[in-house]
């Protein structure tokens, strides 16, 4: 790249954008790269008083003491399950609702229906998590009257103290808050298929069931494996303000996340070391999800991210 000859005009002809990007470049580094430093405290027996120089040197110890220690694996379960949970629905619920809103032929419903399913991401976790109260309240919840009208139960289900129903009434809650926000860039690459391509089936005869698996699906394709390879690295990346909220001892050993892990440990307890060794672990596993989806994209001649 520097060997360009014309590297010199190229760069001034992109003075302004360089310019305009450096308060984002700073910002990254900041308040991405700066506090990994922080990561040292992985390795140390920290103590705030003695800071990072003083501070004891343990090695991996804290990695030893979590991989040893019940309490974490049963977290790394947890989120896990949760994230393959998300990762699924995550990638299903936003193709088939921006594919039906894709097929809406009145206009006027589909801008209602695009605003009405954007509006739940703007909503905090804590309002989330009283809707989701509401609905699955044993005395007055929607979920248990619907049911109880149809006859599917004779007697109220108690959802949120049940273990088998937490990580599929948490995958569900993401899903109704993120669903419409998610399918935005799934709307974007359905209108930038050939229109040509849907005349021309129409053509031939075929239906729109047909169009869409011949069309529209191969035209998403691209866009569903990026995406598809990104979110597998957010797998452990499952927050804990749902879990924390909906969270109670009768679901305790299904609700512990690692960031919940991280919240009682580093900060309730202020054992900041084994904190840190827990972020460093789901980071390290992020990283490697990523690149083994990318690799495995890459060997079947499909999309990558590099």
């Amino acid at each position: 790249m520097f060997k360009d000859p014309d590297f010199g005009k190229k760069l001034k002809n992109q003075k302004a954008l360089l310019l305009l990007s450096i308060p984002f470049v700073v910002y990254v580094l900041i308040f991405c790269y700066v506090p990994l430093f922080g990561w040292i405290m992985a390795f140390q027996k920290y103590k705030p008083n003695l800071g990072f120089t003083k501070s004891q040197f343990v090695g991996l110890d804290n990695f030893k003491f979590l991989f040893r220690n019940k309490d974490f694996m049963l977290c790394v379960r947890n989120t896990l399950m949760m994230g393959v949970i998300n990762l699924v629905l995550g990638t299903i619920c936003p193709i088939i609702f921006a594919i039906l809103l894709s097929e809406f032929r009145f206009n006027m419903g589909k801008k209602f229906v695009q605003t009405v399913s954007y509006l739940p991401h703007f909503l905090s976790m804590i309002i989330l998590t009283g809707i989701v109260f509401d609905v699955l309240s044993m005395e007055n919840g929607t979920l248990n009257k619907l049911l109880m009208g149809i006859g599917v139960v004779d007697k109220p289900i108690q959802w949120l103290a049940e273990p088998k129903y937490f990580w599929w009434i948490v995958g569900f809650a993401n899903r109704w808050k993120e669903t419409g926000w998610d399918s935005i860039i799934y709307l974007a690459a359905i209108t930038s298929i050939n229109p040509d391509l849907y005349e021309a089936a129409s053509i031939d005869g075929a239906g729109r069931m047909r169009r869409i698996w011949h069309i529209t699906l191969p035209g998403l394709k691209p866009t569903i494996l990026i995406l598809l390879i990104m979110n597998v690295g957010n797998v452990l990346n499952v927050g804990f303000e749902l879990q924390y909220l909906l969270g109670n001892d009768l679901v305790k050993s299904v609700a512990q996340t690692i960031d919940i892990y991280v919240l009682n440990y580093g900060i309730g307890k202020g054992n900041y070391s084994i904190g840190v060794a827990a972020g460093i672990f789901k980071s390290l596993v992020s990283i490697i999800l990523v690149f083994i989806a990318n690799t495995s994209a890459k060997a079947m001649g499909e999309e990558s991210l590099y």
